[in-house]
């Protein structure tokens, strides 16, 4: 199959972890912020997670250095201009990107005028490339729940306007479904659509407590309601999409290797997947890498990736118009 020519479309993929080398680099030089190294390949080894990671809170600390070069609204708006470049020529037809604003407020920057900023890097693209992109605000569970009401209060204005959800992610502790119930709540009050990080360690009953909990639409990861049979009742019967990253997976030890993920027996289960990068840097891959390693390793076929493909455009948080759209592309 010549996944270069099919459309994608990508539900799960980080700002922060997508950040081209060069880029990070060239910043660094004009502004005279200390990174590791000025010669690419030692900073690609810097960015790079290895595929032999000690866990998820391993694979995080890779996100340190692109977020030195992400506090200004510049440096902001060439970042996601970048990122939705990068996707276009992988021939994505619309992706959903997440940050977590509270991460850019280091030089001054409210959290307003950070959002506004990513926004418009993502319209200039929409503008040149055949590519239509919407954002997601990703509240960080190493804050307090203070600053998750912070970003859904600020995010608000935005909403209709590119911002179209809300996501908790960071590393992932048992039970933290419920210290974050009260600002995810008020978020589906104001019209956020909800999307939850869970179940990407060890914990599948973390992926119960977003359903049930937080009315999460659909997870990210959600590897280990393989462990846990309440949660892969809920997901397979309240049809939540799983926003799936085989490379990200594998490197942060929620499975072996590619051969274990759960992907392939998901889909065939009924079990609503999607294909993502969740970070193109971090995991150095993208969209034709991932749909390769899939179908590849688990012998799929076009009937295949036609299914997940329209898994995406029904679980995207487009509006019927995008989403009409992209059903024609396939």
């Amino acid at each position: 199959m010549n996944f270069a020519a099919l459309p994608k479309i990508e539900l799960h993929c980080h700002l922060d972890g997508s950040l081209r080398p060069e880029t990070i680099i060239n910043i660094a030089k004009r502004e005279g912020i200390s990174i590791p190294s000025y010669d690419l390949e030692e900073i690609q080894r810097e960015l790079i997670a290895p595929i032999e990671c000690e866990s998820l809170d391993d694979y995080l600390k890779k996100f340190a250095l692109p977020n030195l070069v992400m506090q200004s609204k510049e440096n902001l708006r060439r970042i996601a201009f970048e990122l939705l470049e990068d996707a276009a020529q992988e021939n994505v037809k619309y992706m959903e990107v997440r940050f977590a604003p509270l991460l850019h407020t280091k030089k001054g920057l409210d959290v307003e005028e950070i959002i506004q900023s990513v926004l418009d890097g993502m319209k200039d693209a929409e503008d040149q490339y055949d590519i239509k992109g919407n954002l997601i605000l990703s509240c960080m569970r190493t804050m307090s729940v203070d600053r998750a009401f912070e970003v859904v209060e600020k995010g608000k204005s935005f909403l209709g306007k590119g911002v179209v959800a809300i996501d908790l992610c960071a590393s992932e502790e048992e039970g933290f479904c419920g210290i974050f119930e009260a600002p995810i709540r008020l978020a589906k009050e104001y019209g956020y659509r909800v999307t939850i990080h869970a179940g990407e360690t060890g914990i599948g009953t973390n992926v119960l407590e977003a359903v049930k909990l937080l009315g999460a639409e659909r997870i990210g990861h959600g590897v280990f309601i393989k462990d846990c049979d309440e949660a892969y009742r809920i997901v397979k019967e309240q049809q939540v999409v799983l926003e799936m990253c085989p490379t990200s997976n594998v490197q942060t030890k929620a499975v072996n290797n590619f051969r274990e993920h759960p992907i392939y027996n998901f889909h065939k289960d009924g079990i609503k997947v999607t294909i993502n990068t969740d970070n193109r840097t971090v995991s150095a891959t993208n969209m034709l890498n991932e749909c390769n390693i899939v179908f590849n390793e688990f012998n799929m076929i076009f009937e295949d990736y036609k299914q997940i493909y329209f898994n995406s455009v029904e679980a995207c948080f487009a509006d019927l118009e995008t989403k009409e759209m992209l059903k024609k592309y396939i």
